[in-house]
């Protein structure tokens, strides 16, 4: 229909009513003006606009490949977390016992020996238990606290936003130095 509409444009002579310019109907010119203004609008909109949506998506891409990063990073400390609890546990299991395997040695050292010593063997016995048993469960508060951050940064990873995360992250690394 276009083809036939601008035939029939060229066939109207000026003299019908039609205006020229340089010989050339009005229409030829507006429609030479047209294709130059919808060329400039390409050139100067289009191009960037396609480049910016090009950058966008790779910066997208990278956040997405970052994040299945700290994903990995963050199951691989909850499975770190798992395996030294479960040292824990099997290392307390073993100071108790040892703890009751020492008692039981020092007393029968007791029997043979004089009330002085047995009382000093019991002492340094109960001391070296309350030590172990001391350092296991700080051990154990230490895996507990590592387990329950990274619960919480997997909770937190889907709840808050990127933005969040970085202010998050500047404010308990300032806090690290001050912990210990």
């Amino acid at each position: 229909m276009s083809l036939r509409f601008f035939a029939a444009l060229a066939l109207v002579s000026p003299a019908e009513g039609g205006e020229s310019f340089l010989g050339l109907p009005m229409w030829i010119w507006q429609l030479a003006n047209l294709v130059a203004f919808l060329g400039v609008l390409v050139y100067f909109v289009a191009r960037p606009l396609a480049q910016a949506f090009a950058r966008r998506q790779q910066a997208v891409e990278e956040r997405i490949v970052q994040a299945r990063k700290k994903r990995e990073e963050a199951a691989r400390l909850e499975t770190e977390i798992h395996e030294r609890m479960a040292r824990l546990d099997r290392d307390l299991a073993d100071v108790r016992a040892r703890g009751l395997a020492e008692g039981e040695s020092a007393r029968a050292a007791l029997i043979r020996k004089a009330d002085e010593e047995a009382e000093r063997v019991r002492r340094e016995a109960e001391q070296e238990i309350a030590r172990r048993l001391a350092f296991a469960k700080e051990e154990l508060r230490r895996a507990a606290a590592d387990l329950t951050s990274s619960a919480a940064l997997a909770r937190l990873s889907s709840e808050i936003t990127d933005e969040d995360r970085r202010r998050l992250l500047d404010e308990a690394v300032a806090e690290l130095p001050q912990r210990s």
